[in-house]
């Protein structure tokens, strides 16, 4: 196959996710980026780049969890403005080994201005 695909915000999203990457996750957000999050026990919500890097990279995973893989990550159509994605990663830590499922809906063309994601947990594989 010749050419190349470009990826959209929402598989890099989850690629800088995996990867821990706070670099390239600042880099697809926008200055003024509005999100709202929720996991099994508790929401969250934040209004820049800090915000969102400092919950999904500073609560969300700690340093202590590597994720060893992405294995999905599935786009669905557009609805009007806004983008899903959701990714699986596998994981683990001092705990032992997991998986996690992430559902984003987000807006944005160049950067994403507006982030909305759903988090399954740390579930025992």
């Amino acid at each position: 196959m010749t050419g190349t695909r470009t990826q959209t915000l929402g598989a890099r999203l989850a690629e800088a996710l995996a990867a821990k990457d706070e670099a390239a996750l600042r880099g697809l957000l926008a200055d003024d980026v509005d999100f709202k999050g929720l996991t099994p026990g508790r929401t969250w919500e934040g209004t820049g780049p800090d915000d969102v890097v400092e919950v999904l990279l500073g609560s969300w995973f700690e340093d202590s969890d590597t994720i060893e893989r992405v294995v999905d990550v599935t786009e669905r159509d557009d609805v009007v403005d806004t983008s899903h994605v959701s990714y699986r990663f596998d994981l683990v830590n001092p705990g032992g080994a997991y998986v996690a499922e992430q559902q984003a809906y987000y807006r944005g063309e160049d950067r994403i201005g507006h982030l909305r994601i759903m988090c399954s947990g740390f579930r025992p594989r």
